[in-house]
């Protein structure tokens, strides 16, 4: 049998062919195992509590009512706070939400370890029910009326009422800036029937029907009384026309001028 060179070649190269093929493989496997390790070890480290905790804490915001140390509290209340990858900006914002007055509040991370915090308050408008306070925009918000600023207007109503009462407050109130009067309170009872109650003491009754037409009524009225409009307790309008002026007793008045 003869082998010639060149067959010796051909028969060399068919089996350094599948050996380098062999080796190849074994070393895209380190490879990819190699940088699998990598990721792991990465991701491991970046969300290991004890390494990349979220420690720090900056608030900004123009604020007046809600303090940095409201906002640690209520974040400390959180049963785990994450790393810097791990922990959900959604969930810090909505237990902030809860802190009172605040109104708008943002949120972001800054590597490694700081929660920046901005803060938007509310506005308060007016007392509600004598127990909450109501925005600009007349929703009920989370906030001490004892908080509000000075001679801020009562407001009653029934639930789901707030945005109507503090309407009718609003156009009400500039109706009687001719007279030189302010409101202090106005009332929807259950019924539906309108009070409201002037800075000078006097009641007004308007009942249910025709607010505004009435409430033209007493600020005609009104213009006609004069002096004796300091001895009036209150106003009676529910009627079609006219009005029922109830007033102060002298007993009343001679108590209102010893105080």
């Amino acid at each position: 049998m003869n082998i010639t060179a060149e067959s010796l070649s051909d028969q060399s190269t068919e089996i350094t062919q599948p050996k380098n093929h062999w080796v190849g493989g074994v070393f895209l496997l380190l490879v990819v195992v190699g940088i699998s390790a990598l990721i792991y070890s990465t991701f491991s480290w970046m969300t290991d509590d004890q390494r990349l905790p979220l420690s720090r804490l900056m608030v900004e915001g123009d604020l007046h009512h809600v303090s940095a140390n409201e906002v640690q509290r209520a974040l400390t209340n959180l049963p785990h706070i994450g790393t810097f990858m791990t922990q959900d900006v959604d969930q810090l914002q909505k237990v902030l939400k809860t802190v009172p007055w605040v109104a708008q509040v943002s949120i972001r991370k800054q590597w490694p370890d700081l929660i920046k915090v901005y803060i938007v308050e509310h506005k308060a408008s007016a007392i509600w029910n004598g127990n909450a306070l109501l925005n600009q925009k007349g929703d009920v918000f989370n906030g001490q009326p004892s908080d509000a600023p000075e001679n801020t207007v009562n407001l009653y109503g029934p639930d789901g009422s707030s945005e109507n009462v503090l309407n009718v407050w609003k156009n009400s109130d500039q109706k009687l800036k001719p007279l030189g009067r302010t409101i202090t309170s106005v009332v929807l009872n259950d019924r539906l029937a309108w009070q409201i109650i002037l800075d000078n003491g006097i009641r007004l009754e308007l009942g249910k029907d025709a607010r505004e037409d009435r409430l033209n009524r007493f600020i005609k009225l009104y213009s006609r009384l004069g002096d004796k409009a300091e001895q009036i307790s209150y106003i009676d309008l529910r009627y079609d026309t006219g009005a029922a002026v109830g007033w102060i007793s002298d007993d009343d008045s001679a108590q209102e001028r010893n105080k």
